[in-house]
């Protein structure tokens, strides 16, 4: 995780190492950014999805407030390595003390995104196999029009060979509706795991 790698560049930059502390700058910006973004999303989808997201963040066991918390800590952290600063020790092991809680609270709101995830793939399942329902509906009517062309193509003898024709294509383009319905409900069904 992002929150780890940041931490342990955090601590290397502690000794010294230049390039780590630009490292950790640069992994914190995408954190925070991250953070930002991922709030900004859950204010974005449809009011039932976007409760998920906020009851996730700021819930009685919110991860927004500990995200925050760990993003000034991390900061602050940082500032001091910049400044050679004589608190940076407790100031470091109070930020590598705050890892296993901002771990359990990022858990938490990459659960809250699983479950977003999930109920966006079921309804667009549920829109997908609706879609295939009124294509083999039109499939199934357009089979009965290409039916009774080809009889009145029978009935009509000689006179009825071009209309013949006709009812043959769209025939075949039922047929061919069939096919791309059952792919897409192949597609739209049920994945199955091997053990």
């Amino acid at each position: 995780m992002l929150s780890q790698r940041m931490i342990l560049q955090t601590v290397l930059a502690s000794q010294g190492r230049a390039a780590q502390l630009a490292a950790a700058r640069q992994s914190f910006n995408l954190f925070k950014t991250s953070q930002q973004k991922l709030r900004q999303t859950g204010r974005e989808l449809p009011p039932e999805l976007a409760q998920i997201v906020q009851k996730a963040y700021e819930g009685p066991q919110g991860a927004g407030p500990v995200v925050d918390d760990f993003i000034q800590r991390l900061e602050q952290t940082l500032e001091q390595i910049e400044r050679q600063d004589r608190r940076l020790p407790d100031t470091l092991a109070q930020l590598v003390e705050s890892t296993d809680t901002v771990l359990d609270a990022l858990n938490r709101a990459t659960t809250a995104f699983d479950q977003v995830t999930s109920a966006q793939s079921q309804a667009m399942m549920r829109e997908l196999t609706g879609i295939v329902n009124a294509i083999q509906t039109v499939a199934r009517e357009a089979k009965v029009v290409s039916f009774n062309a080809q009889v009145m193509a029978a009935r009509a003898g000689q006179h009825g060979r071009e209309f013949a024709v006709v009812a043959n294509v769209l025939s075949g383009i039922t047929a061919e509706i069939d096919n791309l319905s059952l792919k897409a409900i192949t597609l739209a069904g049920p994945k199955k795991t091997g053990t």
